[in-house]
């Protein structure tokens, strides 16, 4: 393996490493990344993705290769930070703030960021994203999970959380995507799912699906590609999806919050 085949830029944009500029951060103690465009969009305002979920050295990696190469050609900054296993935990959320605020101020970024959960980063970017709507421009998400009751499981989760099993359940309210996005609708944060109608991991009936039924009843605008045939896996019909990159890079109209 040559030198640049092991650069973080060629392990997760492949052949198009050139378009990136990857940094690596540190930020309470936290790996955490900002891949840069070579070429950024113009104007004084840098839009960019937070991309969840991230472990150091693991994710993201060469399956996002196609849709990082989309959003870096389109001249938006790709970040992530490694939160741990934190199924959307307080202690998970207060760690974006922190990369947040160190990425925003280091690297000039817009102070309204763009959202890509993938699979588990749905439980870790949505309801961060619930307690501060006014930072949240869009949300693309391929396959999230939207109900800890669907993946992993109060059970599971309950111990990122600090929580009894009972506990977690009770207050689920408070961290779940299905129940914390109301604020999110009602900012008018517009956002679009990619799920396979076969995913049996995170099923789309309970995740994408059920998030849809009440954004849109709370008012907000949410559409949702549905992938026939295609379960949790990574394939170009989910993870290149040119509608998720148009959508993602769009020019942002004016929002219009309900009261």
């Amino acid at each position: 393996m040559t030198e640049a085949a092991s650069t973080p830029e060629a392990r997760v944009l492949g052949p198009d490493a050139a378009l990136g500029r990857w940094t690596d951060v540190l930020v309470g103690g936290r790996a955490g990344f900002v891949l840069e465009p070579v070429a950024p969009a113009p104007g004084t305002a840098r839009p960019w993705v937070l991309y969840a979920p991230t472990f150091s050295r693991v994710l993201p990696d060469g399956t996002t290769a196609w849709l990082f190469a989309a959003l870096v050609r389109r001249g938006l900054t790709v970040g992530g930070m490694d939160v741990g296993e934190s199924y959307g935990s307080p202690a998970g959320r207060c760690l974006y703030d922190l990369y947040y605020d160190h990425v925003v101020a280091r690297f000039g970024l817009d102070t309204v960021v763009r959202l890509l959960p993938q699979s588990r980063g749905g439980l870790m970017l949505y309801p961060w994203a619930a307690e501060r709507p006014e930072r949240i421009e869009r949300i693309g998400g391929i396959f999230p999970v939207c109900d800890l009751r669907s993946f992993p499981g109060v059970e599971v989760a309950a111990a990122a959380y600090g929580l009894a099993t009972g506990e977690l359940t009770a207050s689920l309210a408070s961290h779940n995507p299905v129940d914390l996005a109301e604020s999110l609708a009602r900012a008018g944060v517009p956002v679009l799912h990619v799920h396979g109608d076969s995913d049996v991991v995170v099923p789309l009936e309970h995740n994408s699906a059920a998030l849809q039924q009440r954004y849109r009843a709370w008012g907000g605008t949410m559409d949702l590609v549905v992938v026939p045939g295609q379960g949790h896996e990574v394939t170009p019909e989910l993870f290149e999806a040119q509608d998720l990159v148009d959508f993602l890079a769009a020019i942002a109209p004016p929002r219009t919050t309900r009261a």
